[in-house]
């Protein structure tokens, strides 16, 4: 199953590749040269399709848990200053996609959107420190029944050259369903209240919509164990 961002580029690619493969095979006589022309143009149509999957997932949905929003690995885990929206002091878990993870962005908790923005910018490597204020970006917030307001945010990488979001402000959101999509390359930021639980490590692989990033606890009970 490939996702319907893909779909243009899927049919350009597949169009490309086989005039290319049908060229090689009547025009070009080196055995080798032609072998390896069709190789290679296959290996890129593969990638191309690896790249735009979109495999099913279905979340088991909890208010009290913050699901990954993207396939990849946890680059960052910090308390920050966050300075668009909230303005002050939140918990930033970053996942970082490469190219062969899959890109969907699916929606990390079911609530409401309060906020949401496209931002113009460079394309830094999406690890760059910086890339979280200057590279192109989408920024959504959602009103969650347990966390409140929780942020994330779609940042383009060095390959990336457009970030699709479907998020907008009134919507109603489940957990898990699809949020959008990053083409080639890219990171996003999650931005959660500092008394929620991280519950992944630095460096950990995580799987959109299957692996719990943060949980909610109770202000109250805790209080009461004192």
């Amino acid at each position: 199953m490939f996702h319907k961002e893909g779909q243009t580029i899927i049919l350009i690619t597949f169009f490309i590749i086989s005039i290319l493969i049908l060229s090689a095979q009547f025009y070009v006589t080196p055995l080798w040269l032609r072998w390896g022309i069709q190789v290679i143009a296959i290996a890129i149509l593969i990638l191309i399709l690896q790249f735009f999957r979109n495999p099913k997932r279905v979340a088991l949905k909890s208010f009290d848990e913050i699901l990954a929003p993207v396939d990849g690995k946890v680059v960052v885990i910090e308390e920050v200053e966050e300075n668009e929206y909230f303005k002050g002091k939140r918990k930033q878990v970053s996942i970082f996609m490469s190219p062969l993870n899959v890109h969907v962005t699916r929606y990390a908790a079911s609530g409401s959107i309060k906020f949401s923005k496209y931002h113009p910018g460079k394309y830094l490597v999406a690890w760059h420190p910086k890339a979280s204020e200057e590279n192109e970006r989408t920024t959504v917030v959602i009103n969650t029944p347990k966390f409140g307001d929780i942020l994330y945010r779609q940042i383009a990488g060095a390959l990336a050259r457009r970030i699709v979001n479907y998020a907008e402000k009134g919507d109603s959101v489940q957990q898990g369903d699809d949020a959008g999509f990053i083409k080639f390359g890219s990171r996003v930021d999650l931005f959660l209240p500092l008394d929620c639980a991280i519950t992944v490590k630095l460096n950990q692989k995580v799987k959109g919509a299957k692996t719990c990033i943060a949980s909610f606890v109770d202000t109250n009970e805790k209080q009461k164990t004192i």
